[in-house]
């Protein structure tokens, strides 16, 4: 007795249909997450902190990551100031994996806030592989402090998802200890010995 052709065929499509949309619902698809990070700069004042983080080529300084960078368009004034930016950057916890992107920045001030607001387009594999996110980055003032508070929206494919919230989060985190460290040391005084 052997196998019914017909039957096969159909199961063979059936198999193949299920492992696409299996593929696409793990690798293809994104989800939206979410992270959202807190810090308070001692000694400082918050419009000066967000002068500092609105300068990308600060940007190689607080992200370990970021390799390159090239401001391609800038716009606007002191009270309103936008800027694009296309830059390569390399995976923290995989630098042979590279990915550029484009990041479109809107620096402000709201009432007694300053922000900094952007959307990124990531891209891996040439452009392929693209991923979109968003960040607000808010600086706020109080008895000499500065609180800082960035939102992160970020896609991501459910295969990913962990190794997509381990990057997003080390790099918000080497951003705040680097934000932490610059602040710090340019509040303390410099000693100078006396002949």
């Amino acid at each position: 007795m052997g196998i019914n052709p017909m039957k096969w065929k159909t199961r063979t499509v059936a198999y193949t249909a299920l492992g696409i949309l299996l593929l696409y619902v793990l690798f293809i698809h994104t989800r939206t997450y979410e992270v959202t990070v807190t810090g308070t700069l001692k000694n400082s004042n918050p419009e000066h902190v967000w002068e500092y983080v609105a300068d990308f080529s600060n940007m190689k300084t607080l992200n370990p990551t970021i390799e390159d960078f090239d401001i391609i368009e800038e716009s606007g004034n002191y009270d309103h100031w936008k800027y694009s930016v296309k830059y390569t950057e390399h995976l923290s916890h995989m630098p042979a994996v590279k990915n550029t992107a484009l990041g479109h920045f809107s620096i402000l001030r709201e009432k007694d806030d300053f922000v900094i607001n952007s959307q990124h387009r990531t891209c891996f594999f040439a452009n392929f592989g693209c991923l979109d996110s968003t960040s607000q980055f808010k600086f706020s003032g109080s008895k000499g402090e500065t609180k800082c508070l960035e939102t992160v929206k970020y896609e991501c494919p459910m295969a990913l998802s962990n190794l997509c919230d381990r990057e997003v989060r080390y790099q918000r985190q080497e951003i705040m200890k680097n934000l932490k460290a610059h602040f710090t040391k340019k509040s303390v005084p410099t000693l100078t010995k006396n002949s």
